[in-house]
C-alpha cells in the first residue's frame, strides 16, 4: 500500500458532503468568472443561490439537530451566517460558508473510515490459504485457512506468514515475530518450537502442527483487540469548536442587544455578517494544511490532522521498546571471557566463523568483530564448517576448533568441563568453546538509538511531557536495561496487545496520551491513545492505526513533529484570535450603527484575508527545528520536571 490512500479520496468524492463541496466550489468559480467578465449580474447569482439552497438547508438542519444535543461551537455561527447571508442577499458569502462546512464534514467522514481501513489492512495481511500435508514430506494441498483444524500438519514456505498457531514438527529455521510479540530478534525454530500466526518465516521451510484453528489464533486475538480499540477511540473537540463556543454566545448576545436597543433588525444582520467565523473555519484549516505540508517535507505523513492539534498538549508519552527507542536489531554488548582467555582473540575467531552462518545473531558478532579489528588485518583461514540444526556452529579457524552454541547445548556437550560455564543469564546469549574448553559467553541486547537519552530528558522541559513510560512485549530484563540507559522510570514489560491497550486506556482516562510504536502488536494501543504515531513504514496495519507516520524511524523527525505541532497551534491561534478580535471591533461598530450589513460583509472579507495570510506562514520551513541533541541533561532529576500549566 502506498502512502496515498486512493480509497479515502474516492470515499471523499462519493460522499454527499464531498459532492456538495465540489459543486459549491464550481458555483463560486463560475460566479466569480461571470462577475469579472460582465460585472454584477443576476445570472451570476443563480448557481450561488442553488448551492446555498440545496446545500445550506440540509446543513443547517443537520447541524442544528447536532448542536441541540451538544455544546455549540463554530458551526452554530456558520449556520447563523448562512441564514443571515441569505436574508441579506449575500449569496457569495453564504456559498463560501457552505463550502467550508461541507468540506469539513467530508473530511471528518473520511477520517471516521480509519477503523475500517485498519481492519482491512489486517485482513489483507492475514494469510488466506494454508499448505496442508497428510504426513511430513508429502505433497502439500492448498486449503482455506478457515478449514484448518487443530492437529493438521501444515507446510510454511520461506518468507510466508504462518497461518495459525502451532508447533514445529520438522525443519530448522527462524521466524520474525517482532510485529506480534515485541521481541526484536528473529527467533530460531526447530522441532518442538512454538510458532505464532502472523509471524514471518525465514529462509527455510518448516512443517508445523496446528494447535488451534485460525479463529482462535494469536493474530485473530489481535484483530479482536484492535476492533475494540477502534470502536472506543477517544473523541476530541476541534480547536475551532473550543474557540467558537464563547465567541458564538458573545456574537448572538451583541446582535440581539443591538436589535432590541435600536429596534432595527438590520443591526442584528450586520453583527451576524461580520461575526461569520471564517477565521475559525478557514484560517485554522489553512494552518493545519501548511503543517501537513511541512511535516511531509520532513518525512512525516500526517494521516489524522487532529494529531497536530493534540500532540503539543500531550501529558504522557508512552514508548514501545523495539524499533522506537532502539534499532530493533541485536547488538553484541558484552563478552565474558574465561580467566586467561584473550577477549579480542575470541571475538576475532567467532567473527570469522560467523561469516558463514545465517543465524539471526551472526551479523551482530561479525559487526562487532569488524569494528574491533585492525584496518590491515587479513582474513583468517576457516575450514570444516558445520551448522547442524539445534547443535550450533562449528569450524576450524586458523587451526583452532571453534564451537558457538547455546548455553544448554554447551553444558551438555562439554561434559566434565561444563563446570567452567557460568550460569545462564536472562538475556540473549551464546557460548563460545575453543579447542574443547569454555572460552567466553557473548551477550546481546537491542541497543538504544543514538541520542535517545537526550530525547527522553528534553521532553519535559521543552515539550511539557509530564511522564514518559516504556511499554513493551519484550522480556523484563531487556526492558529494564533500556529504561535505565535512557532515563525512563515507569516500565511495563512482557505486555500482550491486550495489556498494552488496558494501560493506554487507564492513562488516557487521566490525561492526554501519545503512544509511539512500530509493530502490529502496537496497533490497538495506538488506536486507543489520543495520539498514535508509527515509527517507520513497516506495516499497513500500524500505518493505518496511527495518526502520523515517521517514515525513517528517526528521533530527530519525531522531535520536528512536536515543533511543527507547537508552531501550528501558535499560528492557528494567532490567526483565529486575531480575526475574532478584529471581528469583535467590527461588531461593536455594527451595534452602534456605524457599519451596515454590506459594509460589514466587505470588512469581514478583509479580516478573513488577513487571517488566512497569517495562517499561510505555517508552510514556511524554519531550520533547524529539532533541538534535543543540543539538550544538556541536568545533574538533578528535579530540573526535568515540567508540569503543564
Amino acid at each position: 500500500m502506498g502512502i496515498r490512500d486512493d480509497s479515502r479520496i474516492h470515499a471523499f468524492v462519493r460522499s454527499a458532503e464531498g459532492i456538495l463541496a465540489i459543486a459549491t466550489a464550481v458555483a463560486i468559480g463560475v460566479s466569480l468568472v461571470v462577475r469579472a467578465a460582465h460585472g454584477p449580474l443576476a445570472a451570476e447569482l443563480t448557481p450561488l443561490i442553488v448551492v446555498v439552497a440545496t446545500g445550506g438547508v440540509p446543513l443547517v438542519w443537520r447541524i442544528s439537530k447536532d448542536l441541540w444535543a451538544r455544546e455549540p461551537g463554530a458551526d452554530l455561527l456558520a449556520v447563523l451566517g448562512i441564514i443571515t447571508s441569505a436574508l441579506l442577499g449575500e449569496w457569495l458569502v453564504g456559498a463560501i460558508i457552505v463550502l467550508m462546512l461541507s468540506g469539513g464534514e467530508a473530511l471528518e467522514a473520511a477520517a471516521t473510515s480509519r477503523a475500517n481501513a485498519v481492519l482491512d489492512a489486517l485482513a489483507r495481511r492475514a494469510p488466506s490459504t494454508a499448505h496442508r500435508v497428510p504426513v511430513v514430506g508429502d505433497t502439500p494441498v492448498d486449503v482455506l485457512v478457515g478449514e484448518v483444524e487443530a492437529g493438521d500438519l501444515l507446510l510454511v514456505l520461506p518468507h510466508e506468514l504462518c497461518p495459525v498457531d502451532g508447533e514445529v514438527v520438522a525443519g530448522h529455521g527462524a521466524m520474525d515475530e517482532s510485529y506480534l510479540t515485541g521481541e526484536p530478534y528473529t527467533i530460531t525454530k526447530s522441532s518442538g518450537s512454538a510458532v505464532l500466526s502472523g509471524a514471518v518465516n525465514g529462509e527455510a521451510a518448516l512443517t508445523v502442527r496446528a494447535t488451534s484453528v485460525a479463529a482462535d489464533s494469536r493474530y485473530a486475538q489481535i484483530v479482536g483487540v484492535l476492533t475494540d480499540a477502534e470502536q472506543n477511540r477517544p473523541r476530541m473537540r476541534r480547536l475551532a469548536d473550543r474557540l467558537g463556543l464563547w465567541y458564538t454566545v458573545l456574537a448572538v448576545v451583541m446582535g440581539v442587544a443591538a436589535w432590541v436597543i435600536s429596534g432595527d433588525p438590520d443591526r442584528f444582520l450586520a453583527v451576524m455578517v461580520i461575526a461569520t467565523p471564517c477565521p475559525l473555519l478557514i484560517a485554522v484549516p489553512v494552518a493545519i494544511v501548511g503543517a501537513v505540508s511541512l511535516a511531509a517535507r520532513a518525512g512525516i505523513i500526517i494521516k489524522d490532522p487532529g494529531v497536530l492539534e493534540r500532540i503539543s498538549t500531550t501529558d504522557t508519552m508512552m514508548f514501545d521498546k523495539t524499533g522506537t527507542l532502539t534499532y530493533g536489531r541485536a547488538a553484541l554488548t558484552e563478552i565474558a571471557a574465561a580467566p586467561g582467555v584473550d577477549e579480542a582473540e575470541i571475538l576475532r575467531l567467532a567473527g570469522e566463523l560467523e561469516r558463514y552462518s545465517r543465524h539471526p545473531l551472526a551479523s551482530a558478532i561479525v559487526a562487532a568483530a569488524d569494528a574491533r579489528a585492525e584496518a590491515d588485518a587479513g582474513r583468517a583461514t576457516v575450514e570444516h564448517i558445520s551448522e547442524r540444526p539445534g547443535s550450533g556452529l562449528r569450524g576450524t579457524v586458523d587451526g583452532r576448533q571453534v564451537w558457538i552454541t547455546s548455553h544448554s547445548h554447551a553444558v551438555d556437550g562439554l561434559g566434565a568441563a561444563a563446570d567452567a560455564v557460568p550460569a545462564a543469564s536472562d538475556g540473549m546469549e551464546c557460548v563460545v568453546v575453543v579447542d574443547g574448553a569454555f572460552a567466553a559467553t557473548m551477550q546481546f541486547r537491542d541497543e538504544p538509538r543514538i541520542g535517545s537519552t537526550q530525547f527522553i530528558h528534553h521532553l519535559a522541559p521543552r515539550h511539557g511531557i509530564a511522564k514518559s513510560m516504556l511499554i513493551s512485549g519484550d522480556r523484563s530484563n531487556e526492558v529494564q536495561y533500556l529504561a535505565q540507559r535512557v532515563g525512563i522510570a515507569e516500565v511495563h514489560a512482557g505486555c500482550s496487545p491486550e495489556e498494552k491497550l488496558r494501560i493506554v486506556r487507564d492513562e488516557t482516562a487521566r490525561g492526554r496520551t501519545l503512544f509511539l510504536g512500530d509493530g502490529i502488536n502496537d496497533a490497538p494501543a495506538m488506536a486507543a491513545a489520543d495520539v498514535g504515531i508509527a515509527f517507520g513504514a513497516i506495516s499497513d496495519v500500524t500505518m493505518e492505526a496511527a495518526g502520523a507516520v515517521v517514515l525513517d524511524s528517526s528521533l530527530e523527525r519525531l522531535d520536528e513533529l512536536f515543533h511543527i505541532s507547537e508552531r501550528m497551534r501558535r499560528i492557528a491561534l494567532q490567526s483565529a484570535l486575531g480575526g475574532i478580535g478584529l471581528s469583535l471591533i467590527g461588531m461593536g461598530f455594527a451595534v452602534i450603527g456605524w457599519l451596515p450589513p454590506i459594509a460589514g460583509a466587505i470588512t469581514q472579507e478583509a479580516i478573513d484575508l488577513l487571517a488566512i495570510l497569517n495562517a499561510a506562514r505555517m508552510a514556511v520551513r524554519r531550520t533547524p527545528m529539532a533541538d534535543y541533541e543540543r539538550f544538556e541533561i541536568p545533574a538533578s532529576p528535579a530540573q526535568l520536571t515540567a508540569p503543564r500549566s
